[in-house]
């Protein structure tokens, strides 16, 4: 009969939980995106229970620090054969696997008797060059490092190298998090800067002032959505002092440094100019760039510049136990939740005499207007369209080439109030950077104690790292004079 010679397909049941699109993208041929946490140490790192906390705390966190990417297999069944396929449309899926925990740990190994000056040296190397090595495929996608030298910064650094596939910064920290305690009392839970809550102001009530808004919000979403389209297909940025010439920039060296600014006067900018926390930081960046595009190329410091700046698309932005997370339809859920918002950096304000905190302003009114807007969504919408009908690989070009054609990318996380601890070891510092991208600069944020340690990723002998950070300084100290000690 016709009908007994057609195959028909019996899924495998592996009980093997598929990986989103998001995870494809990120590892695939021409993206593989990792994320680098660093625990700086206040006393000598202790490696004698790293095996034993790895097995006991980390991996039960998550069955994805188990597992390997696979692609999906169908068992084919047919009067004249039986075998396994491909899934018709490239989808991988996590294997649960045995993990060689050996494979995954790293001692990294200098010189002894140097400065801890010195060692900063050594450690800014050793970073780089993880960030350039890609993870193996054929175990889970994540390693840690320990380096037992001191630095400038701390007696010993921690350093997690996990795969962004496996989850977005903020689900990857809080699952960090997870195996800190605090350093006062481990008894108590790690607290957290809360969100600035969304203000219901009067004009929801008013009809006359409610159907601008709608058609406002309308004009924003197709002009973002558009010029999105554009970004990632036909518009570059202009060829600066941020942004090199060069081809496979994510194959390049970079230089990992940073910077860290107090939070009570970042407070107290907002409490002058209004907005959030992530505006005034957002507009500090922007202005030390302009400074540093200024310094290096008098012709440069108003070129076209786009930064990306990651949107955290969770209805909760507070971390969630691990537990919470991972629940079916969780509010604040784990995996990659998050969107690109394209924000050019203000081109109009001279950088040295105009006003700083224009830049802040600007920097407020853009952010706001884009949130404001669902070219977000539709690009997540389109991103899906894409996936579905030319398969996960040509996914991964668009997003490549979204990053290659603008000049940075801004990402930013809250981190613990109290000093954290991990096996007794007081935790001095925390910062993280993300690597494997196709852009010359990345500049990634986290608050720990009242600090904001702003991370500046640069590629290695183009971007004069001390130069930039020397002028996101500038700038901070600039907009505070300016909006807070001049009367």
């Amino acid at each position: 009969m016709e009908s007994s010679k057609q195959e028909r397909r019996v899924v495998v049941e592996e009980e093997e939980e598929p990986v989103s699109p998001t995870g494809q993208y990120f590892n695939s041929s021409v993206l593989s995106v990792c994320i680098l946490a660093a625990l700086e140490s206040d006393f000598p790192i202790d490696d004698t229970l790293t095996f034993t906390l790895l097995n006991n705390t980390f991996l039960p966190i998550n069955p994805r620090f188990s597992s390997i990417m696979v692609l999906s297999l169908s068992l084919s069944l047919s009067l004249s054969k039986l075998m396994l396929v491909r899934d018709d449309n490239g989808v991988k899926r996590w294997k649960k696997v045995d993990v060689k925990l050996e494979e995954h740990v790293n001692v990294a190994v200098f010189p002894d008797g140097l400065s801890p000056k010195s060692y900063d040296k050594y450690v800014q190397d050793y970073l780089s060059k993880i960030a350039m090595d890609r993870l193996p495929q054929s175990r889970p996608l994540w390693e840690i490092h320990l380096i037992k030298y001191p630095t400038s910064n701390a007696a010993g650094t921690i350093v997690f190298k996990i795969h962004h596939a496996l989850g977005d910064g903020f689900s990857l920290m809080g699952a960090l998090f997870s195996c800190l305690q605090r350093a006062d009392d481990p008894s108590l839970p790690l607290t957290f800067p809360s969100s600035r809550p969304v203000s219901k102001s009067d004009n929801h009530n008013n009809i006359f002032k409610i159907v601008p808004q709608i058609f406002s919000n309308a004009f924003n979403t197709v002009s973002d959505f558009g010029w999105s389209l554009l970004k990632s297909s036909l518009v570059e940025d202009d060829r600066t002092p941020i942004r090199s010439a060069n081809d496979g920039l994510e194959f390049r060296p970079i230089t990992i440094s940073s910077v860290a600014f107090s939070l009570d006067q970042i407070k107290q900018i907002k409490a002058k100019l209004g907005g959030s926390i992530n505006d005034v930081i957002t507009g500090i960046i922007f202005y030390g760039t302009r400074l540093y595009m200024k310094t290096s190329s008098e012709g440069s410091s108003n070129a076209h510049t786009t930064a990306l700046v990651l949107l955290n698309t969770r209805i909760i932005n507070s971390y969630l136990s691990v537990k919470e997370m991972t629940k079916p339809n969780a509010e604040s859920p784990w995996g990659n939740q998050f969107g690109f918002l394209h924000v050019s950096i203000p081109e109009s304000i001279d950088a040295e005499t105009g006003n700083p905190l224009d830049f802040v302003h600007k920097a407020r009114q853009v952010i706001k207007r884009k949130r404001n807007s669902l070219a977000v969504y539709l690009t997540g919408r389109l991103l899906e369209m894409i996936r579905k009908y030319r398969g996960p690989e040509t996914t991964a070009r668009y997003m490549h080439s979204t990053l290659k054609n603008s000049s940075m990318t801004i990402s930013n996380l809250i981190g613990p109030m109290e000093k954290m601890s991990l096996a007794d070891n007081p935790i001095r510092g925390l910062y993280f950077m993300v690597v494997g991208i196709p852009q010359s600069l990345t500049i990634t944020m986290v608050s720990y104690m009242g600090m904001l340690r702003v991370t500046v990723g640069a590629e290695k002998s183009f971007i004069n790292h001390q130069m930039f950070n020397s002028c996101l300084e500038m700038a901070f100290h600039k907009i505070f004079k300016a909006a807070v000690c001049t009367p």
